[in-house]
């Protein structure tokens, strides 16, 4: 087979213009700033997605969660505004939907996962009526809103699919959020609220499971683990789960509701599936520790794309960005890598208005706490908590992860890291 010519050719090629791609090259660059840098994303826009939770429960504009592509841009980065149809890793080149192909000295790939809206049967067309909504989209977070304020009595389900997803909290948050404004109006009373959650425990990381219990038990929340949504009739109202009970049998229930808050179950793109950098679970196949791909030395992966086992969210972006730079730049200078990534992943799970319990943590689920304890205990309930969510956080990201500012986010060093492994 013959190798197809490169249309351009860069030092690095980032595919994927989200949070884990734009730091990426913002960190580069503020390391190098003459890098041959080009990031390639079809979107116009680019948006804050930690926020939509935030828009679902009446704290942020929608507004403030969006901006355009072209302003967040790193200086210095090439922009080709085109979709990637093909990864050549074997001949370090991509190729674009409009015929080009593009190569590199080194690869970061960064495009993101697949919300598979069409694993459950009916849901797209319920999406945004009939009380169906997710914080999982730009365009449905205002409606979760909407019909949180509108109901005053009836069921209420929220749902979690199987993992990986992103940001394993967000269906919690949603319930948390709603159930808040429904105490807080006296609707409390008159509304069943259940969690359908495909796992078999509340959180991932069992040191925050009794803050969250304390709320589950508050807003009367029945539990349903096992349970996996697999139809919606939005019109009928009725929702479809297929239950697993501990000796593996399954069932399948319908349910009535008012309101649905769901959250789509979540894959590798099929770009990435059928790419020679899957893995046999279909994620880009990267160390654990380094983030270099296991097969293509040229290339790096992080984000929501990756196969690491940390939990998928823009703090794990954030973390992994400037060890994938420092990386990626030894690579070129023909040097050993020295930066580890820990697998720090955070999760601000907002339990009421006013208040969150901040987990952070890494690979096994060891803590990891941003601040001493006695300024902040992430395993509590705490007012400073939410205003690093809701004040903090959003600047911090715009201003500081997509620039290369690495606040709170220096390496970790691989041999050190070895030591402690």
């Amino acid at each position: 087979m013959s190798v197809p010519q490169t249309s351009a050719q860069h030092d690095v090629v980032i595919v994927g213009g989200g949070a884990a791609g734009l730091a990426t090259a913002a960190s580069l660059l503020k390391r190098r700033p003459n890098l041959d840098v080009a990031i390639i994303d079809p979107s116009d826009v680019h948006y804050y997605q930690p926020g939509w939770t935030m828009v679902g429960g009446g704290i942020f504009n929608q507004g403030k969660t969006v901006r355009l592509q072209s302003s967040v841009i790193p200086d210095g980065a090439k922009w080709i505004q085109e979709t990637v149809t093909q990864f050549d890793s074997a001949h370090s080149q991509v190729r674009l939907s409009d015929g080009r192909t593009i190569g590199y000295r080194a690869l970061v790939a960064a495009p993101g996962l697949k919300l598979d809206w069409d694993a459950i049967e009916g849901l797209r067309d319920a999406l945004g009526r009939n009380g169906v909504t997710s914080n999982y989209g730009f365009d449905t977070a205002p409606y979760t809103w909407a019909q949180v304020q509108a109901m005053r009595e009836g069921r209420a389900l929220f749902t979690q699919p199987p993992m990986p997803i992103k940001c394993a909290g967000a269906p919690q948050k949603a319930l948390y959020l709603s159930a808040d404004h429904w105490r807080r109006q006296g609707h409390l009373k008159n509304i069943e609220i259940e969690f359908h959650n495909a796992g078999a425990a509340l959180f991932g990381v069992a040191a925050y499971v009794p803050a969250l219990m304390e709320y589950i038990r508050a807003y009367g929340v029945n539990l349903q683990f096992g349970s996996r949504l697999t139809g919606v009739d939005g019109a009928a109202k009725l929702a479809r789960f297929a239950v697993t009970s501990a000796d593996g049998t399954v069932k399948n229930i319908e349910r009535e509701f008012d309101f649905l808050h769901v959250c789509p179950p979540q894959t590798a793109l099929d770009i990435v599936r059928d790419s020679p950098l899957a893995s046999e679970a279909g994620w880009i196949d990267v160390d654990e520790a380094t983030l270099q791909h296991k097969r293509f030395e040229n290339v790096f992966g992080l984000g929501d794309s990756v196969s690491t086992s940390n939990a998928k969210t823009a703090a794990a972006a954030r973390k992994q960005a400037p060890v994938v730079a420092e990386n990626l730049l030894s690579l070129l200078d023909g040097k050993a890598m020295t930066a580890a990534y820990d697998g720090y992943g955070s999760c601000p799970l907002t339990v009421e208005r006013g208040k969150i319990v901040l987990a952070e943590f890494g690979y096994g689920g060891k803590l990891l706490p941003s601040f001493p304890r006695w300024l902040l205990d992430g395993q509590k309930a705490s007012r400073l908590a939410w205003m690093l969510k809701s004040e903090a956080l959003p600047e911090i990201y715009w201003q500081g992860m997509l620039k290369g500012r690495e606040w709170l986010a220096a390496p970790q060093r691989l041999d050190a890291l070895n030591k402690v492994a």
